[in-house]
């Protein structure tokens, strides 16, 4: 499936298209889903670790967008 063509309302992080897992749904809420760490490791390549975890909590989790704004998966295990 090709994201952008069965749901081309949804919003992407720009820079961030390798760290896409896919689409989350819930409700009436579907959005781009990507890996938190993968989304780190992107930053990481202009900045140390600790200033990606501050950019990314601020400008990049932190943008609220609207309706399709873009989830964040943080893997761990119960």
């Amino acid at each position: 499936m090709k994201i952008s063509e069965e749901y081309p309302e949804l919003l992407k992080a720009d820079g961030f298209d390798k760290a896409i897992v896919g689409v989350v749904h819930r409700l009436d809420i579907t959005a781009i889903c990507y890996d938190k760490d993968k989304v780190i490791k992107i930053l990481m390549k202009d900045m140390s670790y600790e200033d990606a975890i501050e950019y990314f909590e601020y400008n990049v989790a932190g943008a609220f967008v609207g309706r399709h704004t873009p989830f964040f998966l943080e893997k761990g295990e119960l």
